[in-house]
C-alpha cells in the first residue's frame, strides 16, 4: 500500500518546529502497520532533522552551532537577493538535508525514545512550509 499527503507547517521564524505528532497522525490514519515513512520538504532555506526531543537546549545549541558555522551577512556570499540570511539559509538546508526516511512498526514510528522530527527554519522570518509525507507498507501482517 502507498499513501501520500501534503502538510503545511507554519514556522514562526528561525529555529526548530516539531512535526513528529503531525506526521505520526498521518501514519496512524493510513492504516500502515509495517513499512517506511519518507518525508520531503519543498524548500531550499529550511530542512528536516531527526533530533533529541526531550531537552530543547539540544535544538538551541544546534541553531547556535549552525549560526557560527554559516553566519548571516558573510561577505563571502554573492547571493543576497533576500537579505543577509538568504545564502546562509540555503547552505544550512544543504548541510542538514530536505528529506528523512523513518521505519514504521506496529503502526508507529520505530525510533529511539528521545528522537523527534523537526523542521528547521533557517530564515529570520517564518513562513508556510510544504512537507510531503509518503508511506509505503503493509496494512497488517497478513498482507
Amino acid at each position: 500500500m502507498v499513501f501520500q499527503e501534503r502538510l503545511t507547517i507554519t514556522t514562526p521564524g528561525r529555529g526548530t518546529t516539531p512535526v513528529t505528532d503531525a506526521v505520526q497522525t498521518r501514519v496512524m490514519h493510513s492504516g500502515i502497520r509495517t513499512g517506511l515513512c519518507h518525508l520531503f520538504l519543498h524548500h531550499t532555506s529550511a530542512s528536516l532533522v531527526l533530533c533529541e526531543n526531550a531537552d530543547p537546549d539540544v535544538r538551541t545549541d544546534l541553531e547556535r552551532y549552525m549560526a557560527r558555522l554559516v553566519p548571516d551577512g558573510d561577505a563571502l556570499f554573492e547571493h543576497t537577493a533576500e537579505g543577509p540570511d538568504d545564502m546562509p539559509a540555503h547552505i544550512k538546508a544543504v548541510l542538514l538535508g530536505s528529506s528523512l526516511t523513518i521505519p514504521i512498526r506496529d503502526g508507529r514510528f520505530n525510533v529511539g525514545t528521545w528522537q523527534g522530527i523537526y523542521l528547521c527554519e533557517h530564515r529570520d522570518r517564518g513562513g508556510r512550509r510544504r512537507l510531503v509525507v509518503t508511506l509505503h507498507g503493509q496494512t497488517d501482517p497478513a498482507d
